[in-house]
This record gives structure tokens, sequence and C-alpha cells, in this order.
């Protein structure tokens, strides 16, 4: 990709545009570690500051493509408004639910409404850059889409590796429900913000409302493998965290678990930034094959490590992996986003890395509980097998695909 396409595309959206995309990020990363921290606190029990957390995802979960399905019928700017000021709202209850001594039940439901309101900045973020690329002067379009998916995944790993990390800042420094009251802040000032930017106007739904896709291209083959792949990928991460815990209390270094899943996240990361850089001849789908086995050997090394170091080293080639795994599926998706649905294909497939995040947290928590760490330790491997077998599936993918970008294998 050259130097002049970067250029151009920062002109397009804004110098201000990627900080403001990035803090806006923020307050879902510290949401679910938040609920956990606070309400542990709150009413003292592991148990439902887990299900608390938990049921946060389950609202993403359900509501996401909906948001970004309304997104690409009235415009991200009012959805995205509309979603910051209830959220902001509904973290304050949710801080006086935990505290008040109200009921289970409520406090449930109100942790549910927290992960339904979530503005979808993620998502969102990728659709109007796949839009700012579309009105870019360049020859070089389907590389630059590459590179910017590559940098999107890379500032989700990022926040999603240090949101916690600052939610675990600020309950030291503060009070453990502060950093919910941050997160709240954060949503109205930032999402507000993404939402006002001027960026909000270069995605599909400022064309003609004809010049749309019909909902139903969203269900072509090429998305719904897309999707599975994200599916595959939060299973891997959910996995991965989980046996780690496991792995890391068993063998009497839990305060690492923190720090060794950070090595696989910066990793992830960095290479995910890189993906850009490769050769073209280095096609999408190949892509996808060859790091989801970097993937693989990473996560067979995991099952046979033993000590915090040879873990560490596992953990680093993963994430060597799943980064640009991670970035080559969105360059697929969005090149395949019928026009006009950009913001409902990533929110499915954002939200298909959540349901794979949660569904693999859950499961083997139950397995490293009744059976032990070592069993654990053998689900990452089966995520990043299954994160394989759709890449393979994206090799029979052949013309699913609009006019916008030619991704054959």
């Amino acid at each position: 990709m050259s130097r002049r396409s970067m250029s151009e595309l920062v002109r397009a959206v804004g110098t201000w545009y990627f900080a403001i995309a990035l803090i806006a990020r923020l307050p879902y990363a510290m949401i679910v570690v938040g609920v956990l921290t606070m309400v542990v606190d709150a009413r003292g029990s592991l148990a439902v500051g887990g299900l608390t957390s938990a049921m946060v995802g389950l609202g993403t979960i359900i509501t996401g493509p909906l948001i970004g399905a309304a997104a690409d019928r009235w415009g991200q700017r009012p959805v995205l408004l509309l979603a910051a000021v209830v959220q902001t709202v509904v973290l304050l209850a949710l801080v006086a639910v935990a505290y008040s001594g109200g009921a289970l039940g409520l406090l449930l439901m109100v942790a549910a409404l927290a992960g339904a309101t979530a503005p979808q900045v993620s998502p969102m973020s990728r659709a109007r850059l796949v839009g700012a690329i579309d009105r870019v002067d360049t020859p070089d379009r389907g590389r630059l889409r590459e590179a910017t998916m590559g940098y999107e995944s890379a500032v989700d790993e990022v926040v999603f590796v240090f949101g916690p990390v600052l939610v675990g800042v600020v309950a030291l420094a503060a009070d453990p429900a502060a950093p919910v009251l941050a997160a709240a802040a954060l949503t109205l000032l930032f999402v507000s913000a993404f939402a006002l930017h001027p960026t909000a106007r270069t995605t599909a739904h400022a064309e003609a409302l004809a010049a749309r896709a019909p909902a139903a291209a969203v269900l072509r083959s090429g998305t719904l493998v897309a999707a599975a792949g994200t599916f595959a990928t939060g299973l891997f991460f959910g996995a991965m965290l989980t046996s780690l815990t496991a792995f890391a209390g068993e063998r009497g270094f839990p305060e690492q678990t923190g720090i060794l899943y950070g090595i696989m996240g910066v990793g992830s990361a960095v290479l995910a930034l890189a993906v850009g850089l490769l050769p073209r001849r280095f096609t999408l789908p190949w892509r996808w094959i060859g790091f989801t086995a970097v993937v693989v050997i990473g996560a067979v090394l995991a099952t046979a490590a033993s000590g915090a170091v040879s873990m560490g080293w596992a953990l680093a080639l993963a994430g060597c992996g799943i980064g640009p795994t991670l970035a080559t599926v969105y360059a697929i998706a969005a090149a395949r986003a019928p026009r006009g649905r950009e913001a409902t294909v990533m929110s499915i497939l954002g939200s298909s890395v959540i349901v794979g995040q949660a569904l693999a947290s859950m499961l083997v928590g139950l397995l490293a509980e009744g059976v032990g760490a070592g069993a654990a330790l053998w689900t990452p491997l089966v995520a990043a097998v299954l994160l394989l077998g759709a890449g393979g599936a994206n090799l029979r993918v052949r013309r699913d695909v609009p006019e916008r970008v030619t991704v054959a294998p």
C-alpha cells in the first residue's frame, strides 16, 4: 500500500477521527470487567458478579446486529446519539441498583439492558472507513482496505487488553463502582463525539436508499462464512483466557494471568497492523489459512506448557496468528458487504466474536472446574481447528461477492 493512499484516507476522515474512535470503544471494554468488580463489591458474591457480567454480554449479542441495521437504515448519527444517552442512563441505574440491595432479577435485567444499548462503535468505525475508502482516489483500494481492517483489529486488541487494566487502576485509585461511572462518562462524551464526527456521512446511508442492497443480501454464504470465522475467533479468545486462568491458578501464579494474556494481545495487535504490508500474491483467503495454522501451532504448544515461561512463548506465537487472521476475516467481509449494509455486516461479525467468547468462557469454566486446567487447555486448540475449517470453507466461496472488490482465492 502506498503512503499516498494512506494519506488520502487520513485526509478524508480527519486526523482526530482515529483518537475519537479509539477512546469511544473503551467504555464497553471496561463495562464487562467493571460490572463484575462492582457487583462483587456490592453483593459480596463472585457468582452473582459473574452472572451479572454475562448478562451484559448477552444483551449485546441480542441487539448488536439490530443496532447495525438501524444505522444502515437511518444513519449512524441518530442511532449512536440515542444509544450514548440511553446507555449512560442505564449504567448510572446499574450502579444504583447494585448498591441498593434490589432484587437479583432487577439487577440482571438492568445489566442486560446495559449490554443491549452498547453503541457498537467498533463495527460502525469499520463501516465508516469502508465508505471513506470507496471515495478515496487511489488505484490501490483493495490493499488500503486490508491495511485499514488490520488497523481496526489492532485497535480492538489494544482496547480489550488494556480496558480491564484501566478498570483495575480506577477501582484501586477510587472505588469499585468508579470504573462503571467512568465508562458512563466516556460513553456520553466520546460516543457522542464519534456520532457527531463528519465521517458519519461517509457510510452508504448517505447514498440514495434505492442503491442499497436488499436485507436478504446480508445472508450470502460469503458473509456467513466470515461470521463463522469471527465466531471461532471468539471461541478461541474465551477458551484461551479461561483455561489460562485455571492453568495459572493451579500452578501457583494467578497474578500473572493478565500479563500472560497480554503477551498474546500485544503480538496480535502488532501483526494485525502489518497485514497491509503483505504481498498481493498472498491472497486474503490463503492468509486466513496460513495465519490460522500459526494459531493452531501456538495452541498445541499451550497444551504442553509446564510453567509461565513456556506458556508465554505459546501465547506469543498464537498472538502472531490470531491478530492477522481476525484482520483478514474482517477485510474479506468488508469486500463482500452488500452496498448500504456495511454496518449490519460488521455488527454481525462483532456480535459473533462476543457470542463465541461468552460461550467458550462458560463451557471451559465448567470444564476447568470439573476436570482441571489440563483438559481445559485443549479447548483453544479445538477453537483454532474450527477457525481453520471456516477458512477452508471460505476457499469454496467464489462469486458470492458484490462488485466493489474481488477476493477470489
